[in-house]
């Protein structure tokens, strides 16, 4: 019989420190990314399965079901093909829960199974836990979680039985209320799939309930999990936190600016109820009730490029730089031209934070130049810059737009075009302090330097 071995209070206590080093070895921010890295390969298996095409002897290309997984999973809405046409039951379901687990997080749903079923997790978990929700604690995450998750089915289910309205008039019932779930998860998560044609919402154009419906829900979708639990606790606008002000000011601002300009830019193409519901889409979403190559101008698609690059709201479905980052950006050129401290709110903002917000603002931009580059030299010139940047916009914002040239273009603008995505899911802030931690953190020293001016413009 094998003697059992008692080890010393130090042995212990250098097992246990052995063990903190390997659980130190990926980042909780690494873990992020590779939960999405996961459920992307997953998603990408099997819609590359005979069994997920509505051809089981063709199936989809490898390139297209990676495509379509990371767009899924991303929620961002561009597609190589169109899946109602190209995609099985089997095939729509998996897209479908791609961009469920996609909006929602895969580490946030695992973080309710944690909770509803009562386990314990040790501190790294629960640190991961923390970074997925950008929680600054721990104390209220088991709360956040289960209004994340009644908000999204609420928002959801309803969604589902509106929509049903409509769709039951053209579909058979069952084909009609699977329509409208995948169709209310597409909207509330902001990715703009839809399984209906390849004309997106084009034949709803007119229909007043299913466009209020649906950009109810990408605006509820892409204010932001954060927003809700500030209004169920706080209730008054005054009460609310400064971020929560910020974000249903700017939503409200950019979304009335929005369909104005574009409306005043294409009206003698579009009704103003599609100027409405082209603009909630630019927060992030992608569905269309209108032909964008032959409606949008040149004065159009650069005015929706800026739009799609301010994206939504933090800790929400929504891409794009987001409405906070924006308004940081914006205030802090207000208070340099006015010589005056950065205050919204009666609250200070940190110079921290205003670094952050242009450097979140550098960063797309120079990944939208350089993608837009890559896929020109892939495409050999085949298409004016204005379509190339509207599409690395569409794609790195999780937008999901597009003029027409995502199926027609090639093996390497697709791999460009999903990077991109990847990226703007994450964000790319995430992605490299990932790897570094330290990144943007000034450390200090002990040392003072004396202050250098440098000529700037």
């Amino acid at each position: 019989m094998k003697a059992i071995k008692h080890l010393t209070l130090e042995e212990q206590e250098a097992k246990r420190e052995r063990r903190r080093k390997r659980s130190n070895i990926i980042s909780p921010l690494l873990y992020i990314l590779l939960s999405f890295l996961i459920i992307i390969m997953t998603g990408f298996a099997l819609l590359a399965t005979p069994w997920a095409s509505s051809d089981p002897k063709q199936g989809l290309a490898p390139i297209d079901a990676l495509f379509v997984s990371v767009s899924a999973v991303c929620v961002t809405g561009l597609s190589p093909v169109v899946l109602a046409e190209s995609l099985s039951l089997f095939g729509k379901i998996i897209v479908g829960i791609e961009i469920q687990i996609g909006g929602l997080g895969i580490l946030t749903i695992a973080a309710s199974v944690v909770f509803i079923t009562g386990r314990k997790i040790n501190i790294n978990q629960a640190i991961v836990m923390k970074e997925a929700l950008s929680q600054s604690g721990f104390g209220h995450m088991k709360k956040l979680i289960y209004h994340i998750l009644i908000i999204t089915f609420v928002f959801e289910a309803i969604g589902t039985a509106l929509s049903y309205l409509v769709f039951r008039n053209d579909f058979a019932p069952a084909e009609a209320f699977g329509i409208s779930l995948f169709h209310a998860v597409s909207a509330f998560n902001n990715a703009g799939f839809d399984i209906i044609g390849n004309t997106s919402l084009i034949a709803y154009k007119d229909n007043v309930l299913l466009n209020l419906v649906t950009c109810a829900l990408i605006i509820a979708g892409g204010l932001g999990f954060l927003v809700f639990e500030d209004i169920i606790n706080y209730r008054k606008f005054r009460k609310f936190p400064t971020q929560t002000k910020i974000v249903l000011i700017m939503t409200t601002i950019i979304l009335v600016i929005s369909t104005l300009l574009n409306y005043l830019i294409g009206h003698d193409k579009m009704t103003f109820l599609q100027s409405f519901f082209y603009s909630v889409n630019l927060r992030t979403a992608g569905f269309t009730t209108f032909d964008n190559v032959n409606t949008l101008s040149r004065a159009g698609v650069i005015a929706s490029i800026f739009f799609m690059f301010i994206g939504g709201s933090p800790v929400s479905t929504a891409g794009g730089i987001k409405t906070t980052t924006f308004f940081v950006i914006l205030l802090s050129f207000h208070s340099f031209v006015h010589g005056k401290k950065a205050v919204a709110f009666k609250r200070e903002i940190s110079a921290f934070t205003r670094n952050k917000a242009f450097m979140v603002a550098f960063l797309f931009l120079t990944l939208i130049l350089v993608g837009s580059t890559a896929i020109s030299l892939f495409e050999n010139n085949a298409y004016p810059l204005e379509f190339l940047m509207y599409e690395a916009t569409s794609a790195l914002c999780t937008v999901g737009f597009t003029m027409g040239i995502t199926p027609l273009l090639s093996v390497g603008s697709k791999l460009i075009l999903c990077l991109l995505m990847f990226t703007g899911r994450v964000g790319p802030i995430m992605m490299l302090t990932s790897w570094n931690p330290n990144l943007y953190h000034v450390k200090k020293s002990d040392v003072d330097y004396l202050e250098a001016d440098v000529m700037i413009g």
